[in-house]
């Protein structure tokens, strides 16, 4: 297992590497740079200013090699400085990553535990009443957007309700934990609920299709009581695509929650990249997305530790041969 996970984490930092130099050299490849802010809000500056302060900055060197110079940087800790903020990237990125990480950590954790019952109770009883239920939740929860239900919420518990409130992350002047869970709970509902749809769903047919399998038959043939065959021999099994799933959605979900975060006004880092790219803040968008790509790669790796805990005949050695 030890030399597994170091071979992944090899990968992982490999990975990265490269896309560092993609996002880079995207980033670079965008029109305009911070000189052509800098003149475009100064008029007095001249372009014999502005070659100045392109070599000034490095900005006169070919991409590849103006990566090679942030790369060394980085490497010794300096992610360089936010445009927009004034302040070094990793002071602007670490208070917004601890809020996604809250914000997403709990809705993910809370859709999961969810999802999981709903979809193993549907698929327990296919066709019924109950499942149809269970399928028509999810068909709302699946085709609803995400600004449509955060509209829904804050109407409903906001204005109609006044019971939470409509945005932000805590009170002018108060700083308590309820106050900051009250802040914390419609954009948390928001993303359980859009979700919990997907999730069932995959669960449902994950666990259907177990159901049906030989080893399922034959363990109800040797007298295996239906609690047993359920949680023992198809559910763990059921899991392992479900673990994909969940692996992949959560590093999407970690950057991805622009919609929900606008709606709220919540401070977390799917605005902060959103902002920073349409700002031309170049050095806040490139470490953002890495955090991005570095999370989305971390999940992947836990999903690959759950494939051989949910399923023993799953080895650390198949698991790296990629059988």
């Amino acid at each position: 297992m030890t030399r597994f996970v170091m071979m992944r984490l090899i990968e992982t930092l490999a990975v990265t590497l490269i896309m560092s130099f993609v996002i880079y050299g995207l980033i670079g490849l965008m029109p305009g740079d911070p000189i052509d802010l800098m003149i475009s809000a100064n008029p007095h500056l001249s372009a014999a200013d502005a070659v100045r302060l392109r070599a000034l900055y490095g900005l006169d060197q070919p991409i590849f090699e103006r990566y090679l110079n942030w790369l060394m940087a980085a490497l010794h800790g300096d992610f360089g400085y936010s445009r927009t903020y004034a302040k070094p990237v990793l002071d602007i990125l670490t208070p917004r990553l601890m809020n996604s990480l809250l914000l997403m950590g709990v809705s993910f954790a809370l859709s999961v535990a969810i999802a999981l019952p709903l979809g193993v109770y549907a698929a327990l009883r296919p066709r019924s009443v109950i499942d149809h239920a269970i399928n028509l939740f999810c068909f709302a929860g699946i085709s609803i957007p995400v600004f449509w239900l955060a509209l829904l919420l804050i109407i409903l518990f906001s204005v109609v309700l006044g019971w939470l409130p409509a945005s932000g992350m805590a009170t002018v002047g108060i700083d308590s934990l309820g106050d900051r869970l009250s802040h914390l709970a419609l954009p948390v509902l928001t993303l359980t609920l859009a979700q919990l749809a997907t999730y069932t769903r995959y669960m449902r047919a994950a666990m259907i299709e177990t159901l049906q399998a030989d080893f399922i038959r034959t363990a109800r043939a040797k007298g295996a009581g239906r609690l047993r065959v359920v949680l023992r021999h198809a559910l763990r099994n059921a899991l392992i695509p479900v673990a994909t799933i969940l692996a992949l959605s959560f590093g999407t979900l970690f950057s991805g929650a622009l919609i929900t975060e606008t709606m709220f006004a919540y401070l977390g880092m799917g605005k902060l990249i959103f902002d920073s790219i349409m700002g031309n803040d170049f050095n806040l968008a490139l470490v953002g997305l890495l955090f991005a790509t570095l999370i989305t790669l971390l999940a992947n790796l836990a999903a690959d530790l759950a494939y051989a805990w949910l399923d023993p005949r799953i080895s650390y050695t198949t698991l790296g041969r990629g059988k």
